[in-house]
């Protein structure tokens, strides 16, 4: 109930602070190339009920029918506009909607499409009888990975087979070890990994 809580009043604080923000980030957004300000995909939340999760478009219309991953933050399906929201994470902010409408938390294992999700452990599928959040141990251990995947001749397997799991592993320590200074500290971290690139 507390993180709950928790997670509403810093949505609804962020969300006023950052209106201005979102209004000149979707200005860019849609005087840079055609399409939605916003973008929307389906993953899989809190007791395998799927939820849309909500960004900034980073890439092109339509670039998801080509691959789910990303390849690098120089893909070619990423905009100029996209890079620099992607680098920062800021693409990942209108997330706090989806927080505010109790589908995610703010920190909490990183939702997954169903692809994926079907390819989980029975171990594994317990990150998946939590509130999925923005951020997670995964976020800024990870917080390279377009790189790492761009440098594989297979990004899909390197993905499944080597990056997933070892989210997954963490994302397991983190329901283990759960608690709101765990949080606190996985809120500072990511932000100082961000702040640093």
């Amino acid at each position: 109930m507390m993180k709950r809580i928790f997670d509403m009043v810093v949505a609804m604080i962020m969300l006023c602070l950052l209106l201005p923000v979102f209004i000149v980030i979707a200005i860019l957004i849609a005087w840079e190339s055609k399409g939605g300000v916003f973008y929307q995909q389906q993953r899989i939340g809190k007791g395998q009920v799927p939820f849309p999760i909500l960004k900034f478009r980073t890439m092109s219309v339509g670039s998801d029918q080509k691959s789910l991953i990303t390849v690098g933050d120089r893909d070619q399906r990423i905009t100029r506009m996209g890079y620099f929201l992607r680098k920062y994470k800021i693409d990942e902010f209108p997330q706090l909607w989806n927080v505010l409408k109790g589908e995610m938390s703010i920190v909490g294992p990183r939702p997954e499409v169903k692809r994926y999700t079907d390819l989980y452990t029975p171990e594994q599928q317990r990150v998946l009888e939590v509130r999925p959040g923005m951020t997670d141990y995964a976020s800024f251990d990870f917080i390279d990975e377009s790189e790492i995947l761009a440098q594989s001749s297979n990004p899909e397997q390197t993905y499944v087979e080597e990056i997933m799991p070892q989210k997954l592993a963490l994302n397991l320590k983190y329901i283990h070890d759960q608690s709101f200074w765990v949080d606190l500290k996985i809120i500072i971290k990511t932000l100082l990994k961000i702040i640093g690139k």
